[in-house]
């Protein structure tokens, strides 16, 4: 599903709106998610799931090409765990 795809999705589900303001709607969202993940806070979106951003300190690695070894460096990582709601409704109980 792409952006262009949920702006479509907004559009037909709520009615009331015309293609450019679901399309605003959908970007301020996601505006509101990056600028709150940047801060470093935790987006918690109940019956879907959690995104936390997490530092990595740096450590060794190495060229798989040459096996030298190189320094990769200190970053912050993205992550994403899903809520049970969510889980259950990817793999339905038997």
């Amino acid at each position: 599903m792409t952006k262009a795809d949920l702006v479509e999705s907004v559009y037909e589900r709520l009615g009331g709106f015309s293609k450019r303001e679901a399309a605003e709607i959908v970007e301020l969202v996601f505006e509101t998610l990056k600028e709150t993940l940047a801060n470093g806070e935790k987006v918690k979106i109940s019956g879907f799931g959690n995104f936390v951003v997490r530092g990595k300190k740096s450590r060794m690695g190495r060229n798989p090409q040459t096996d030298e070894p190189i320094e990769i460096s200190a970053r912050r990582v993205l992550t994403f765990k899903p809520s049970q709601v969510l889980k259950h409704t990817l793999n339905p109980p038997a």
